[in-house]
């Protein structure tokens, strides 16, 4: 089947993931706006104990004010009518600058990633449905993430990535990995807010179990790692949505040649040398 990212400036089409009737867009309505909201309350708040504000569990949705300003890549699946089952927020360079700030701002200082890499695209509250929580549904997923990079010419994504509770002890092996082995290039290396800041360098290098910590790794950030992705300096517990996060920053050029073809041979897109998809998770690198 074809899958393909609409909105009313243009339409991507490529060929997707034979998956019956589940397919990739993006938003095209409020109400659907209305529906990627609920999914991520009933995910991050229901199943994974993140903490309401203000009318959050009265209305049963999860927003924000970023909300207004960026796009929602959506799954859908019809069986009579179409309900959204995974989503992913994206926020562009110039949707940011609208919204006066990106939404990794209020946890990191990304002043030197702003400057030096141009046409950004930060990606955030992704999730699916527990129900289909799959393979063809991710890959899915990741092929329009693919597709809107390549449409928009993006230098590279970045975000926020998380560990889920907020005892730092728990995650030491891993944030201790992602320190010694992922940090950025000081040139636009982000750092966790003064007063926000605590430390990733919990375990000296030399007592690290490598592999165990790499292994233990959530799937979403080895699957950044494997595309060249770099995490910043110092991690941010989150007590809202009960997270450790830690910023993640891919480069477009940086990406695998081994992904670049794999995009191209699924959508049927060429990319330049300089324009690869980046995101995925270590289900389909």
């Amino acid at each position: 089947m074809k899958a393909a990212l609409m909105t009313d400036d243009f339409i991507l089409a490529g060929d997707g993931v034979s998956m019956g009737p589940i397919a990739v867009r993006l938003t095209r309505s409020k109400a659907e706006i209305e529906a990627t909201q609920k999914l991520r309350y009933d995910v991050f708040y229901r199943e994974y104990g993140a903490k309401p504000v203000g009318d959050m569990e009265a209305k049963g949705l999860d927003y924000d004010r970023f909300d207004a300003f960026a796009d929602h890549l959506i799954v859908t699946e019809n069986s009579g009518s179409e309900r959204i089952v995974g989503t992913y927020r994206i926020l562009r360079s110039d949707a940011a600058k609208k919204a006066g700030q990106f939404y990794s701002a209020s946890e990191f200082d990304i002043s030197k990633l702003v400057s030096t890499i141009p046409n950004l695209m930060e990606v955030g509250r992704s999730c699916v449905h527990p129900d289909f929580r799959t393979r063809s549904v991710l890959q899915l997923l990741w092929q329009g993430i693919a597709e809107y990079i390549a449409y928009y010419d993006i230098g590279a994504l970045f975000g926020c990535a998380s560990f889920h509770g907020t005892d730092m002890s728990a995650h030491a092996d891993m944030l201790s990995y992602l320190y010694h082995n992922h940090r950025a290039p000081d040139q636009f290396c982000p750092r966790a807010l003064d007063g926000q800041y605590t430390s990733m360098n919990l375990i000296e290098k030399d007592a690290l179990n490598t592999k165990d910590a790499l292994l233990k790794l959530p799937p979403l950030i080895k699957g950044y790692l494997r595309l060249g992705g770099f995490v910043g300096d110092g991690a941010v517990i989150d007590p809202q949505f009960n997270t450790i996060d830690v910023c993640v920053v891919v480069k477009t050029s940086a990406v695998s040649n081994r992904y670049k073809k794999h995009y191209e041979r699924k959508t049927g897109v060429a990319l330049g040398t300089e324009d690869v998809p980046v995101d995925a998770t270590s289900e389909i690198i």
